[in-house]
């Protein structure tokens, strides 16, 4: 079975590339791509045939429930998993809207991982 394609969506440059390299760590998940920003997020998604797509909530531009809204217009068939250091009542509901999990910044990358296989109807 081939990895799952991931995109990262998250606007702090750190977190957004240990994030990635860390994935990588994982033989069933390929990171395609990250961008800093959610405007860019759909059209990445759509260019770079991304099975998933892991959405920081807290962006400077949109939040990530807009995002997720853009990407699930052109891209349907894309998993979304929203990663949120704080999980409050916007999260929550831009999760449940979406239909897509909510895992916070602190629950580890294995709790990420899982979520992704979840959400693209995989298991380890």
């Amino acid at each position: 079975m081939p990895p799952i394609r991931v995109l990262v969506v998250e606007d702090n440059e750190v977190f957004r590339e240990t994030l990635a390299f860390l994935l990588r760590g994982y033989e069933d998940v390929d990171v395609v791509g990250a961008v800093a920003l959610g405007g860019p997020a759909a059209r990445a998604c759509v260019e770079l045939g991304a099975d998933a797509v892991v959405i920081d909530y807290r962006l400077p531009d949109i939040d990530g429930g807009e995002a997720a809204r853009e990407i699930r217009e052109v891209r349907p068939e894309s998993a979304i998993v929203f990663l949120s250091a704080s999980v409050g009542q916007d999260e929550t509901d831009a999760a449940r809207i979406a239909d897509a999990p909510l895992v916070r910044k602190d629950a580890g990358v294995d709790a990420l991982v899982d979520a992704l296989r979840a959400a693209v109807g995989r298991t380890a």
